[in-house]
C-alpha cells in the first residue's frame, strides 16, 4: 500500500534522491517554482546529469510523455515537470495517469496544477500513489503576509524586527514576487563584507524606509495613520507632497479606505486576544493591536461618517459622476476633502 501524500515545504533540504512522484498544487506561483526548483536541486544532487524535461500542457501531443519517459542512450536519470495542468487536454491526462499508475524507473515526475477541477481524476491517482504534496495556496492576508517576510529571513538566517516586517508589507505587500524579492534586496545589502548572515545586523524600520519609504503604498500608509489619528495638517502636508510628486490619488484613497476597515472589523471583535482576533479576521496580530491604539478617541458614528466619506472619495477618483458646484469629479479635490472628513468625523463624534 503507497504510503499517504504529504505536505513538503522542505524538499530543499534533501540530501538522498528525491521522490518519484511530486504534486504541486496551489495558485501562488512564486510557492509553486520554489517547490519546483527545490525538487530539481534534489535531483541534481543525487545525479549531476539528471535530464530535465518541461512539458507545457498548451502545446502537448498525444505520446509525448511515453517519448519523455523511455530510457535515454546514457541511461541518465530523468526529471519531467508538467505544467498547467488545470488547462491538460484529455490525451495529457490520460498519458500522465498512466505514468502515475505505472511509473518508469529512474523518473521523478512533478505534476503542476493551478487550481479549478479539471484534471481532479489525476490529482486523485497521484495522491493515491502517494505522491508528495506540495501546497502553495494564495498568500494574501496581511497575517499570511507577514508570515512569509519573517519565514524568508529566518531561511537566511538573519534577523528582521517586527516593526520593519510591518512597514515592509506596507510598502511591498501588494505583490508576493515583489515581496519576496525586497526581502532578499534587504538582506544583500545589508550583508557586511567578509561576513555571515549571523553577523550581520538586524534589519529595522530605518532600513526599510531608506529602500522603499518613497512608494506610494508606504505614502498611503503615513498619511492614513496621520489622518486616523487626528492629525489633519500632517496628513495633508503628506498627501500635498505625494500628489505633487506624481502619486496617483487611486492607491492613496485605497489605503485610507483598508485603514478605517481595519478599525470598524477590530471594534466590532471586541476584547477578544490580539492572537484570537487576528486568526478570526484574517490579520496579523500587530495589527490588531495598531487598530485597537488608533481607535482610541473614535465611536462608531465617527467611524461611519468616516467610511462613508472615504466610499465618496473613491467614487470621485475612479470618475464618479462629478458635481462642478463641488468638483467632486476632481481626484485631487476628493481625497484632500476625504482627509478632511475623517478628520472631522473624528472631532464631531468624541
Amino acid at each position: 500500500m503507497p504510503p499517504p501524500s504529504v505536505a513538503a515545504g522542505s524538499v530543499s533540504a534533501m540530501t538522498a534522491a528525491p521522490p518519484a512522484l511530486h504534486l504541486v498544487t496551489g495558485p501562488e506561483d512564486l510557492l509553486a517554482e520554489r517547490a519546483v526548483s527545490a525538487v530539481q536541486a534534489a535531483a541534481r544532487r543525487a545525479d549531476p546529469a539528471v535530464q530535465v524535461v518541461d512539458v507545457r500542457a498548451d502545446a502537448y501531443e498525444r505520446g509525448d510523455l511515453a517519448v519523455h519517459t523511455s530510457p535515454s542512450l546514457f541511461g541518465e536519470a530523468k526529471l519531467v515537470v508538467i505544467r498547467g495542468l488545470e488547462e491538460a487536454s484529455d490525451d495529457l491526462i490520460a498519458d500522465a495517469r498512466a505514468l502515475v499508475t505505472a511509473p518508469e524507473a529512474d523518473v521523478v515526475l512533478v505534476l503542476r496544477h493551478r487550481t479549478g477541477t479539471r484534471g481532479k481524476g489525476l490529482l486523485d491517482a497521484a495522491k493515491a500513489a502517494g505522491a508528495v504534496l506540495h501546497a502553495c495556496p494564495q498568500v494574501k492576508t496581511e497575517a499570511e503576509k507577514t508570515d512569509f517576510v519573517v519565514r524568508e529571513f529566518r531561511a537566511a538566517r538573519r534577523q528582521v524586527t517586527p516593526d520593519a516586517v510591518r512597514a515592509l508589507v506596507e510598502a511591498v505587500g501588494q505583490d508576493l514576487r515583489e515581496l519576496a524579492s525586497a526581502c532578499s534586496q534587504l538582506m544583500a545589502d545589508t550583508l557586511p563584507p567578509q561576513g555571515q548572515p549571523t553577523d550581520a545586523p538586524p534589519v529595522d524600520t530605518d532600513v526599510v524606509e531608506r529602500y522603499y519609504g518613497g512608494r506610494v503604498e508606504a505614502t498611503g500608509f503615513k498619511v492614513a495613520d496621520a489622518a486616523i489619528a487626528g492629525q489633519t495638517d500632517e496628513a495633508l502636508g503628506l498627501l500635498r507632497h505625494a500628489l505633487s510628486s506624481g502619486v496617483d490619488p487611486v492607491p492613496v484613497v485605497a489605503v485610507l479606505a483598508m485603514g478605517l476597515r481595519s478599525l470598524a472589523k477590530v471594534s466590532a471583535a471586541g476584547n477578544a486576544r490580539a492572537v484570537d482576533a487576528a486568526r478570526e479576521l484574517a490579520m496579523a496580530p500587530w495589527q490588531v493591536d495598531k487598530a485597537r491604539r488608533q481607535l482610541r478617541g473614535w465611536t462608531g458614528e465617527g467611524l461611519a461618517a468616516a467610511i462613508e466619506a472615504v466610499a465618496d472619495a473613491d467614487l470621485a477618483v475612479k470618475g464618479g459622476l462629478p458635481d462642478p458646484r463641488k468638483r467632486a469629479g476632481d481626484p485631487v479635490y476628493a481625497v484632500e476633502k476625504a482627509v478632511l472628513a475623517i478628520g472631522a468625523a473624528r472631532r464631531t463624534h468624541p
